[in-house]
């Protein structure tokens, strides 16, 4: 398939490629784990497949801590260009604006078509999609996202905040948090802001050394992949095992804060390391773009995975899991990339910022690009 002169812009530039490549990687993690759950939830039976059920388990303990991360080592580069208001109105408008977007469309759409859904939504929903978006599906961490930024940002402007103070702010939230679930509290979207933070605010501390030209050599190591890849594995293994001897998978995230944060440290690390070595030798393009496109992918690939089970389902018969599964991570990743750029043809630009873009396409990736 030939590729936009947007795309083609996009892979021409090296700078700073690895971000793409790591919010690929997760942006996949993710896809992987909501195709599983989405076909559980379907009644799809894996019981002759366990390794599907064990990699979704085995996998799932960095995922979300590395966006934070990866979104914090861009933090304070990104407010010295903007300032603080004008950093906050563009989280706002790339972040929560598409976030009560497509989560008020994806609500809509699941109380429309109930009978062909894995969720029972009422109009409720959309107040918590506000106040507790984790009760509407995964449009808690853009929620997160927003707020721990604005919040962090606040700080370190109005207050002078060091990245070092954000670190012991974020240390005592997620000891608060400990605290919290031990006495079987829920706060609502609060405890998503209580568990991040720490990890944005790690991403802002390791910013200046992740982003110097004489440490990417460091970052691209084959070396370093050898020393990581043994510990991740062994760390995920015990990771997997408990949380299926509890029989949760959020076991150990709940009950073992502090292997938590080991296990979402070391994945975070390999990943990063993975990226760098890939933007090295400029290897998997598409993986690049589809990090490109990964809020866009986050935001639509439930409505668009879903339909596509719900037509493969009901259409054909007995297909292997296995085949389902791939058929659907798929959609999850490749039909947001081609409906954002048809909605885009079709000037639906609405649909994910509240501000017209006055560039073209090609000029909208030159710019992002340069922005990192």
């Amino acid at each position: 398939m030939k590729l936009s002169a947007a795309y083609t812009a996009l892979l021409d530039n090296k700078r700073q490629s690895w971000i793409d490549y790591d919010r690929g990687i997760s942006i996949i993690l993710v896809t992987y784990r909501h195709a599983y759950e989405m076909l559980m939830n379907a009644g799809l039976n894996f019981d002759r497949f366990p390794m599907i059920g064990y990699m979704n388990v085995f996998l799932l303990g960095f995922r979300m801590p590395l966006f934070f991360i990866t979104s914090g080592i861009f933090l304070s580069s990104s407010l010295e260009k903007k300032g603080l208001k004008s950093y906050n109105f563009s989280r706002f408008q790339n972040i929560l604006y598409p976030m009560f977007i497509w989560g008020t469309l994806q609500i809509s759409l699941q109380v429309a078509f109930s009978g062909y859904t894995n969720f029972s939504h009422q109009s409720l929903d959309y107040i918590w999609l506000i106040f507790d978006p984790r009760r509407t599906g995964q449009f808690w961490y853009l929620h997160t996202l927003f707020f721990v930024g604005m919040l962090y940002a606040f700080l370190k402007i109005k207050f002078q905040f060091t990245s070092k103070m954000q670190i012991s702010i974020g240390i005592l939230m997620y000891t608060a948090l400990a605290l919290i679930r031990q006495k079987g509290i829920y706060l609502g979207f609060a405890m998503d802001i209580l568990q991040y933070y720490v990890f944005f605010a790690l991403g802002d501390l390791i910013s200046n050394t992740i982003r110097k030209k004489e440490n990417k050599r460091y970052f691209e190591s084959f070396v370093l992949l050898l020393i990581l890849l043994p510990i991740f594995c062994l760390v995920q293994y015990n990771f997997a095992s408990i949380n299926i001897q509890q029989g949760s998978n959020y076991y150990i995230e709940h009950k073992m804060p502090l292997f938590f944060v080991v296990i979402a440290l070391v994945g975070c690390a390999l990943s990063i390391n993975i990226s760098f070595l890939l933007g090295k030798y400029n290897l998997l393009g598409y993986l690049r773009i589809i990090g490109y496109h990964s809020i866009h992918i986050y935001c639509m690939q439930i409505i668009l995975m879903a339909s596509t089970r719900t037509i493969l389902l009901r259409t054909f018969d007995n297909l292997p899991a296995p085949l389902v599964m791939t058929l659907i991570i798929v959609a999850g990743l490749m039909l947001p990339i081609l409906f954002y750029n048809l909605l885009m043809r079709l000037n639906c630009w609405w649909l994910f910022s509240p501000k017209k873009p006055m560039q073209s396409p090609k000029q909208e990736v030159q710019k992002t690009l340069v922005n990192l």
